[in-house]
């Protein structure tokens, strides 16, 4: 069993993982809709909840965006990433406010905050996990964004599987060059220690070849006249001629709303703490 899990959770599955969430390769409803909807419905996700301290409220809306992530079939990476960040927080919270003398109102202050943030980091994953590079920077130009954030977005995306390919590569060739501990230490910790040594002197290689790439890149796009093209209308008209609202785009958003306001409605229904 510890070794089948070994073989489950590795590098090479948290590699895979990234790139899948980085692509929208999972499918889902929100891969199927105009990237300009998708960018419309993430924002009044995000925006909704700071506008209102009702625990029910904020609850509710925690669910509608549980159930967004099931629709948009985040993967199992980012999920655990945001459990286990939810549970430090929680412990932290709990630990602070008995620390600095708080008692149940403090925690129950902080524990909205955690909240708000927990139902803006769920609409985010919902959303973005469902948009490839291409998508979102149409989108962005669409909603008339400067030329150069639409393509470092989507170069940002690109670079990603090369980073973490550079990365595990440097990372395997210190494991070969340096020898494991003579004593791994109570519950190993001193392997523990030199991953963590391994993983930050990986990064150092990686900003070099980045720096590199960039470069070559930029020269390449100025050779073929990248700067010009993106302050010319046409070729962003023709670009963007490929997006179109479907009737799927509509339902999602009017839905989305119906959900909004009922969660409004039970909060004021059945409040909690305001």
């Amino acid at each position: 069993m510890a070794r089948k899990h070994h073989d489950v959770i590795s590098v090479e599955w948290i590699k895979l993982e990234l790139i899948r969430t980085a692509y929208a390769t999972r499918g889902g409803l929100f891969s199927r809709m105009d990237p300009r909807a998708v960018l419309v419905w993430y924002l009044m996700m995000a925006i909704v909840p700071w506008f209102t301290h009702n625990v029910t409220v904020l609850i509710a809306l925690f669910v509608v965006q549980v159930l967004a992530i099931g629709v948009a079939r985040g993967g199992p990476l980012i999920l655990g990433l945001f459990i286990l960040s939810t549970a430090v927080e929680v412990l932290y919270l709990g630990l602070a406010a008995w620390l600095f003398g708080g008692n149940t109102g403090t925690f129950v202050a902080l524990a909205v905050l955690n909240l708000k943030i927990g139902v803006v980091a769920l609409a985010s994953m919902a959303a973005f996990v469902s948009l490839d590079p291409e998508k979102l920077s149409d989108a962005l130009l669409a909603f008339r964004a400067p030329q150069m954030l639409a393509f470092g977005v989507s170069y940002g995306y690109r670079m990603l599987p090369i980073l973490i390919e550079e990365f595990s590569g440097v990372f395997e060739n210190y494991r070969l060059r340096l020898a494991p501990p003579a004593r791994p230490g109570v519950f190993g910790w001193r392997n523990g220690w030199q991953f963590a040594q391994m993983s930050v002197l990986s990064f150092y290689p990686i900003f070099l070849n980045t720096a590199k790439s960039v470069r070559t890149t930029v020269e390449a796009l100025e050779t073929r006249g990248f700067t010009n093209v993106g302050t010319d209308n046409g070729s962003r008209e023709l670009r963007l001629r490929k997006l179109r609202y479907t009737q799927l785009d509509p339902a999602v958003l009017l839905i989305s709303v119906a959900l909004l306001v009922l969660a409004f409605w039970v909060g004021q229904q059945w409040p909690i703490y305001r």
